[in-house]
């Protein structure tokens, strides 16, 4: 036993055929409206013809006036292509160029992970892993700028982090050295 699916496109042009004068529903509207929501959705439709049909959709009185409002538009989900086109049919036809595809992002410079991890440790270490952090910030930006890699964030935040870590090294000693002295 087959179940109906919970959406059901909507096919005006069954109910235009038989009567094109037939008075429409409210839910035929709606189901026409839809339609146009997901041709606007999909690019089909500029946002001015979008809410002009819309607009004519809510006036329509008959359902020949709604199909012809959809014609141009798919009336439901588009059947999935096969992954991989026989084996035959690829030998005939080139490949096509991923041209509608957004370009994959660059891969994340290694060391960029390195300093913001040694940044983050310095917390944990009492900023031991302040220096590596730095060091290993300074090249990654270096190789980013040349590669093009990804990880420019992180490089700078390890640098941060340790450059934080050094300064307050660096107060904490000089607090030391000043108590030293003057102390008697």
């Amino acid at each position: 036993m087959s179940y109906p699916s919970p959406w059901q496109p909507w096919q005006p042009w069954q109910q235009a055929q038989s009567s094109p004068v037939m008075l429409a529903s409210h839910a035929d509207r709606e189901r026409a409206v839809d339609v146009l929501r997901a041709g606007f959705a999909e690019g089909r439709l500029q946002q001015a013809e979008f809410d002009r049909r819309v607009a004519r959709a809510y006036e329509a009185r008959t359902v020949g006036e709604l199909s012809l409002l959809v014609a141009d538009l798919p009336q439901g989900p588009v059947a999935i292509q096969p992954a991989a086109p026989p084996v035959q049919a690829y030998q005939a036809y080139p490949p096509v160029p991923r041209t509608f595809l957004p370009a994959p992002p660059p891969p994340t410079n290694g060391k960029a992970v390195g300093a913001m991890v040694c940044g983050v440790l310095t917390t944990m270490t009492m900023g031991v892993t302040g220096i590596p952090a730095v060091i290993l910030g300074h090249s990654a930006r270096a190789e980013i700028r040349r590669t093009g890699e990804g990880g420019d964030g992180f490089a700078l935040a390890g640098l941060v982090l340790g450059w934080l870590s050094i300064a307050g090294w660096a107060v904490f000693l000089v607090i030391l050295f000043l108590a030293a002295v003057t102390s008697p």
